[in-house]
């Protein structure tokens, strides 16, 4: 029988927090709403003010929500509201037929050709970081210095530019739109964008910068008529197969300010979580210096190497595990549908929240341990698809994934065959909920050179 807890607004809100205070947390960090009794539930429901929500904790009831009756389900207001004013009606915030139908004009460029292209510009930016630490000797924010090194090589391979000159307003501007991600009471109850919202004027100023940027790079790029090989070339020369028809103006700057969202700010919280977890488990660390030895023995990684880094790959698989970047997502139901013998309502939301699914002890035993011998092939064989969901699930699976999962592997490559870490003395490493999963003060270590033999 499935655990369900019919009234939880008695129990999850009213009692635990009340509506006004779960707010307040909420915008704090998500994460601190997370009660025990949601890590071991399949379905749990209630309400938050008038709205009626669910919780949905059980692979079974993921897949029917993300795969099996997706038409039934749409990201809702709550995500265009947040989302709607960075990156306009991209591939994130898009529905229906306009969804399906960017999905298929920029699929070629995520193909897995596309992808072994840009390998290159992601050594040369790791590299270039690697020899900057080559002069460190005190603690270090390795967060901040994983963000650095997303955002060059989402800005080299979408733009095929070095945009130095402005990578200091450029960072500033990502960082003002990424840390406007605390949603209001406004938010929570999908009033439209109109309505005012408090704080707003830093987010527009920084957003009208960044386009001011894209427009510039549009702009240049067109007057050139050259071919970048790169990300926006692309998705200049795109064609719907269906249709014939490419991308407008508004549509390309969209789809360019997806891409550098999503393309960045993820990758790097997980690979921020990986240098955490290996300062902190030396075992993992040596096994995971082993294979590279074996594989790479001190040269530069290339892509045809990726296959072949299988440990590499379980421990950023477990990483993502313990601390998926895109830790919750919501949906919201069109018409009314039964989840686990329940009724929803239509109206309701639907959360899915991969950072509780991931330690639900029926399917992930002893939850909280770092063990990347989960994702060997033996132990991953019969596992539900939809329980480990860091990228999402269904037709709306993360289009980006392999160019992610490629950047990492690079990454981590490259990076742990130079160095080891431990953390600096006194410091500890918070996750936090916001519009991503993020270590709240960043992840300071201290970098040792390894010494090869």
């Amino acid at each position: 029988m499935d655990s369900v807890i019919p009234a939880v607004e008695d129990t999850y809100i009213a009692r635990r927090f009340g509506p006004f205070e779960f707010v307040r947390k909420v915008r704090e960090d998500q994460l601190s709403v997370l009660i025990p009794e949601m890590f071991d539930r399949r379905l749990l429901s209630g309400r938050l003010f008038r709205l009626r929500w669910f919780i949905a904790n059980w692979p079974d009831y993921i897949e029917h929500v993300l795969l099996t009756n997706h038409q039934n389900y749409w990201k809702g207001r709550f995500s265009e509201t947040m989302l709607g004013p960075i990156v306009g009606k991209g591939l994130l915030t898009s529905e229906g037929e306009a969804w399906r139908r960017k999905r298929r004009i920029a699929a070629p460029a995520f193909h897995h050709r596309s992808i072994a292209g840009f390998v290159d510009t992601m050594v040369h930016c790791t590299t270039a970081m690697l020899d900057r630490w080559g002069k460190q000797t005190e603690p270090f924010d390795i967060a901040s210095e994983m963000t650095g090194l997303t955002l060059d090589v989402i800005t080299r391979t979408m733009f095929s530019t070095d945009l130095t000159d402005e990578t200091e307003r450029l960072k500033q501007s990502m960082r003002t739109v990424l840390h406007f991600d605390r949603p209001s009471l406004v938010d929570m109850l999908g009033l439209p964008r109109w309505f005012p919202r408090a704080g707003a004027k830093p987010l527009h100023r920084a957003i009208a910068e960044l386009d001011q940027m894209v427009q510039r790079i549009l702009d240049s790029r067109r007057r050139s008529g050259e071919d970048g090989h790169d990300l926006l070339s692309m998705l200049l020369s795109a064609r719907d197969e269906e249709t014939g028809a490419g991308l407008s103006n508004r549509q390309l700057r969209d789809e360019i300010m997806t891409i550098f969202l999503a393309g960045h700010e993820t990758t790097a919280n997980a690979l921020a979580f990986t240098w955490y977890l290996l300062a902190t488990h030396p075992e993992v660390d040596a096994r995971l210096h082993e294979e590279l030895e074996h594989v790479l023995g001190g040269r530069t990684p290339t892509y045809a190497d990726v296959a072949g880094l299988r440990y590499t790959r379980m421990v950023f698989e477990e990483t993502m595990r313990l601390y998926p970047p895109a830790y919750a997502m919501s949906r919201t139901a069109i018409g009314p549908d039964v989840i686990g013998g329940v009724k929803v309502p239509s109206g309701a939301i639907i959360t899915i929240y991969p950072y509780v699914t991931h330690r639900n002890p029926a399917l992930w035993p002893d939850p909280e341990r770092f063990d990347p011998e989960r994702f060997a092939p033996e132990r991953t064989a019969g596992r539900h698809r939809f329980a480990y969901l860091p990228f999402g699930g269904g037709p709306r699976i993360c289009i980006g994934q392999g160019f992610a999962m490629t950047e990492a592997m690079i990454a981590i490559a490259s990076v742990a065959q130079r160095f080891r870490f431990s953390l600096a003395p006194g410091h500890t490493v918070q996750p936090i909920g916001l519009l991503t999963l993020r270590p709240k003060n960043g992840v300071w270590v201290r970098a040792e050179p390894r010494l090869r033999g």
